[in-house]
């Protein structure tokens, strides 16, 4: 297939000549971003309605483990991001072998 065929293309392609997940890497990350937020604003907000002490300790430790949270996501999608990599650089290697036979 072409290396620059679209999403579709390549999420329809049966021989899976074509990777989606390098595509899709970029709406993970912005998802994984607003999960974090949300669910960071949804324990602020119940622990306020539970009591104001436990709101004010999450409200000051919820943005902490945001950052943890979107650090830990981050770092996932780039070990898959360099996996990917990698078995694409093996393919263009194999290739080029294929060439010299």
């Amino acid at each position: 297939m072409n290396r620059e065929s679209g999403f579709f293309a390549s999420l329809f392609d049966l021989s899976f000549s074509e990777l989606v997940t390098v595509k899709v890497i970029k709406f993970l990350f912005v998802l994984a971003i607003i999960i974090a937020a949300v669910a960071s604003v949804g324990y602020i907000v119940a622990s306020f309605a539970h009591s104001a002490g436990a709101g004010v300790l999450v409200l000051i430790i919820s943005p902490i483990i945001f950052l943890i949270y979107v650090i830990m996501a981050r770092i996932w999608l780039e070990v898959l991001i360099v996996i990917f990599r990698i078995s694409e650089d093996v393919r263009r290697i194999s290739d080029r072998q294929d060439d010299k036979s």
